[in-house]
């Protein structure tokens, strides 16, 4: 994949721009701030913007929510590109912020996570091919936020592991692998999940985003 950075730590940019060249991957730009990313999308010329840009939060220069209004423009102006955004702590505001503009291409991770670098890259690869990627302490800190909502108190245990994992951006037989039960398994409980959240009656893949924001709270 063509990717771009925009991170202000030096080490840490150049730490992935060395991993992301020898995963094959093209870093067509590796700036350190919003702005900065945004030229550089802008600039990108005949080959067209990357296939994701790879997004700290916080960046020069008040180091507040810089990264993530880049990372909304760019989803704004060239809706194809994906965003991966990356963050110190969990940040329920830009996190929900993020869910809730759209689920397609876009990924939150803990940079705690870039360290454990199958996982950085798997996301990477996900955010790429459309999917979504959410880091699991988001999810957990997000479902904390909101495990007063109902109706979520129907859901059976297994119910809320199905979800969790929707919620990170997994696909069924993504799910099916990671708890160790069938695909046709995860299909009733996501079947299920659609009846107790009230969704049964939507169509198409809204009814899955739908079930990922009732259960985040939004």
């Amino acid at each position: 994949m063509r990717v771009m950075l925009a991170e202000d730590s030096t080490l840490l940019r150049e730490g992935l721009v060395r991993l992301l060249a020898e995963e094959g991957h093209e870093v067509v730009a590796a700036v350190g701030d919003g702005d900065a990313l945004l030229a550089a999308v802008a600039a990108s010329g005949e080959q067209g913007p990357p296939d994701v840009v790879v997004v700290d939060v916080r960046m020069p220069p008040t180091h507040t929510d810089e990264g993530l209004r880049a990372a909304l423009e760019i989803r704004r102006q060239w809706p194809g590109v994906g965003v991966l955004v990356l963050s110190q702590y969990v940040e329920k505001r830009y996190a929900t912020e993020l869910i809730t503009a759209d689920t397609t291409g876009v990924g939150y991770l803990l940079k705690d996570r870039v360290a454990q670098v199958d996982e950085f890259l798997d996301a990477l690869d996900r955010v790429g091919a459309g999917g979504a990627a959410f880091d699991p302490e988001v999810v957990r800190r997000l479902l904390a936020h909101s495990a007063h909502a109902d109706p979520l108190a129907r859901l059976t245990p297994r119910e809320r592991d199905v979800l969790d994992h929707m919620a990170q951006g997994h696909t069924n037989a993504s799910i099916a692998a990671n708890l160790h039960i069938s695909q046709s398994a995860v299909e009733k409980h996501v079947n299920a999940i659609f009846d107790k959240l009230d969704l049964s009656r939507a169509t198409g893949y809204s009814r899955r985003v739908l079930a990922v924001l009732r259960y985040l709270g939004t």
